[in-house]
């Protein structure tokens, strides 16, 4: 009943066969919650809302910086660039089921000797065109469309990541800044303890190892405020990486407490299914069909090749006769192909493409299970660091008013100058540990954007 068919359209009913086994979604290794305790503080169980980064992140300034970096950023236009890619490679595949037409001409003149005369050709013919019978074609298609997505998926992911970093990078120049602040404040007093011994030396109170330990505390601090200077210009330098650009150093915050109240935070408690939101989970899912559709291809190529061949053209001694009467010529043919023997290298290709899916389905839920763990350490930073930061904060006080107490005990010849060091010692280091948990607290901010945000527009 086909035979009276054209080719073509021959080929297109005998392609809906699929060697590929079909694809159903694996369950999520993961719990259906988050974890609960002590370290989650448990909260409403509320399904989590797609999370934009304007929604995360508030400070006009960061998110001028974003916007010059989505537009700027280098690695995402290295991203941009293999979804072009990607997309061009699904068309070359695709294109790979449809026939090909080619068509040539030529004209011939003659003149004088025996006789006159021109004449024409016009030959089209479609090179060898496989009938995808056993879906290998189709297959083939379908793993370049998948992996193509799978790009498109990691792009997302890198601009996640680069808003991410950005933000983290925005908030690590407040830090510094409040570090270089401290490291002023410590240099100062080491400066004001040294000139302090330096007279009770003279006066014959203190003794000359005073001196030389308030040198050390000074030289120390000096070395320290050299360190956050330094810190602070590659703060700037990451910044200007991160946008691709220049840019106006009035965008950068001025303080922890400012860059902290600009973040908001995520809502704990909701389904551990959000993760399937995540653009790494997404382009591992893609790379997971594609392997089935390669397992398809490879199953199809241990059946027989089918190919048709066709020619059409006109002839003519006249050019206007050129496209009338019988001048027109057709001619086709088929033909198909079984190796004999290819020393099991086609059932071979088969066992490669199948271990390849279960790679890929391992990695598929490596990466949910990696994701899962992210989430839930953030969860847990979320749920613990406002009393950390609360008690570094009263240590902070505490070391303050006993290095104030102790400096005055000492000027006032009751306690010995090494008291007086250890308590501006204690003040430096608490005041860099609040600094430090307040930066965490932020970053764990950023942290949970970075697992469950939504990526920003663009390529």
């Amino acid at each position: 009943m086909f035979r009276h068919l054209p080719p073509v359209v021959l080929a297109a009913l005998l392609a809906g066969c699929s060697m590929a086994p079909p694809y159903v979604a694996p369950a999520a290794p993961v719990p259906e919650s988050w974890p609960v305790g002590d370290a989650y503080l448990q909260q409403s169980e509320s399904a989590l809302p797609v999370v934009k980064y304007t929604d995360v992140f508030r400070d006009p300034r960061l998110l001028s910086l974003a916007e010059q970096a989505i537009a700027n950023n280098r690695d995402l236009r290295i991203a941009a660039a293999n979804i072009a890619a990607a997309r061009a490679s699904a068309r070359v595949a695709r294109a790979g089921q449809l026939p090909q037409f080619n068509a040539t001409g030529s004209a011939d003149f003659s003149e004088g000797g025996v006789g006159n005369g021109q004449s024409f050709s016009v030959l089209g013919n479609m090179p060898a065109f496989e009938l995808d019978l056993f879906g290998r074609l189709a297959n083939t298609t379908a793993a370049a469309r998948d992996r193509a997505l799978a790009t498109e998926a990691a792009a997302r992911a890198v601009r996640i990541t680069l808003v991410s970093d950005l933000a983290a990078a925005w908030s690590n120049y407040a830090a510094d800044q409040e570090l270089l602040a401290v490291a002023r404040d410590t240099a100062e007093n080491a400066r004001r303890s040294l000139e302090l011994t330096r007279v009770r030396l003279q006066g014959g109170i203190a003794p000359r190892t005073d001196v030389r330990q308030a040198e050390q505390i000074l030289a120390t601090a000096e070395a320290d405020l050299a360190v956050q200077t330094t810190a602070l210009a590659q703060d700037e330098n990451l910044v200007r990486l991160l946008v691709g650009a220049d840019f106006d150093r009035a965008l950068l915050p001025r303080s922890l407490a400012e860059v902290t109240a600009s973040i908001a935070t995520l809502p704990a408690g909701t389904s551990s299914q959000v993760l399937l939101r995540r653009p790494d989970i997404i382009e591992a899912e893609y790379r997971l069909r594609a392997t089935h559709a390669d397992i398809g291809a490879a199953r199809a190529r241990l059946f027989p090749t089918i190919s048709l061949t066709g020619l059409l053209g006109f002839t003519s001694d006249a050019l206007g006769s050129l496209f009338s009467g019988d001048q027109f010529r057709a001619s086709g043919g088929a033909s198909a192909s079984q190796p004999l023997f290819d020393g099991g290298a086609r059932g071979a290709g088969v066992d490669l493409t199948e271990a390849q899916r279960d790679a890929a389905l391992a990695t598929y839920e490596r990466a949910i299970q990696t994701a899962f763990r992210q989430v839930a350490d953030a969860l847990a930073v979320q749920g613990t660091i406002a009393e950390r930061l609360r008690t570094a904060q009263v240590n902070s006080e505490a070391a303050a008013d006993t290095a104030r107490l102790t400096e005055a005990r000492y000027r006032g010849g009751i306690d010995s100058f090494l008291a007086n060091l250890d308590a501006q010692r204690s003040l430096y280091t608490a005041r860099r540990r609040e600094v430090e948990i307040d930066l965490a607290a932020v970053n764990n901010r950023v942290a949970l954007y970075r697992a469950l945000g939504t990526a920003p527009e663009g390529e």
